[in-house]
């Protein structure tokens, strides 16, 4: 009798355990899930890029950006030593500024006729978009301040 009522006693104790254990991990989830995942870079393609920043080839002329927020567009390309350089500050900042401005890339190798289209011939080349207002480009590894100092005066106007 004393062996049934142990194992008993033994089976709900071991219920009880998972049972709370599963509870906790519910309310884990329920608090990850609540978290908000910042943006990181936009890899852009030429498509994308007419739709989303600027259809150059509807308007060769003039410059008209299409987005809602501001951007950065990166020309690089995977094996560029400076290009490895910026891209964790690129990373960075695109989630430091989630929600004000677009952080994109675009692979040279992969996007010829893009790079073409803006003259890129030395990596890494920066074009900073404004909102209103032409772009302006930048070219080689800049410090996280010198893009920080950009995007408030260039892109935010701050």
């Amino acid at each position: 009798m004393k062996k049934i009522f142990f194992a008993s006693m033994l089976l709900a104790l071991t219920l009880t355990a998972c049972a709370g254990n599963n509870k906790e991990n519910k309310t884990e989830e329920i608090n990850q899930s609540k978290e908000v995942k910042k943006m990181g870079t936009i890899h852009l393609t030429k498509a994308e890029f007419l739709s989303k920043v600027s259809n150059f080839e509807a308007n060769p002329t003039e410059w008209k950006y299409l987005g809602d927020k501001p951007c950065i567009i990166d020309f690089y390309a995977s094996w560029c030593g400076p290009c490895k350089t910026i891209a964790p500050i690129l990373e960075d900042l695109a989630k430091e500024y989630d929600g004000q401005i677009y952080i994109y890339k675009v692979n040279t190798e992969e996007e010829q006729e893009l790079a073409a289209a803006f003259g890129i011939r030395s990596i890494p080349s920066i074009l900073f978009c404004p909102m209103v207002g032409a772009p302006q480009m930048a070219q080689g590894a800049l410090p996280k301040d010198a893009f920080k100092n950009a995007i408030m005066e260039v892109l935010l106007k701050k």
